[in-house]
């Protein structure tokens, strides 16, 4: 087994696709590494499933007070109103695009590469996402792909629930170099 390693999961206050965030949570604590919850602010976030609230759940740390060097990984989960709070919250874009940056791994499905685009760290890199998201990763300079799970360098996406089990695979190796 590996070390044990803390992995970042960052979401806005509500509107998080509940699976996204569950099943890569799951994989990274039985895999035997510490997930945490950061938000925009302390307290609790509310989870989606599609529509329909679902669980809530409670934040570790405010985004704002977390350090990218205490962190192996960073965990975007999707839904669609979830990364479009996080992308005008200015701490949470400036934490993904330091953690981009530092060459550690970042791992987002669904619509969270809106997350990435507005942090600018989209140009040049090959992404996958929820198929409504392939026009703004394009006009930001990203080549947009129809594939389970992309691996361009530091950048893990994929497109939807059904991609899970392949991103929390590929997430759960990076982890374990």
């Amino acid at each position: 087994m590996t070390d044990s390693k803390k992995v970042a999961f960052l979401v806005a206050a509500e509107g998080i696709e509940r699976v996204e965030l569950t099943e890569p949570w799951e994989a990274v604590k039985d895999a035997g590494h510490q997930p945490v919850l950061l938000s925009p602010k302390s307290g609790e976030v509310q989870t989606f499933d599609h529509l329909t609230a679902a669980e809530k759940r409670p934040v570790d740390q405010a985004v704002g007070d977390a350090s990218v060097g205490d962190f192996a990984a960073l965990v975007l989960p999707g839904g669609v109103a979830n990364p479009d709070a996080l992308r005008t919250d200015e701490k949470a874009v400036a934490f993904v695009k330091e953690f981009v940056n530092s060459g550690k791994p970042v791992a987002a499905i669904c619509h969270a590469p809106w997350t990435l685009i507005e942090a600018d760290v989209v140009r040049g890199r090959t992404l996958t996402s929820w198929p409504s998201v392939q026009t703004d990763l394009r006009n930001a300079g990203a080549t947009w792909v129809d594939e389970e799970v992309v691996t361009d360098g530091n950048l893990i996406t994929s497109r939807k629930p059904d991609d899970l089990p392949s991103f929390n695979k590929t997430l759960l190796e990076v982890l374990a170099d």
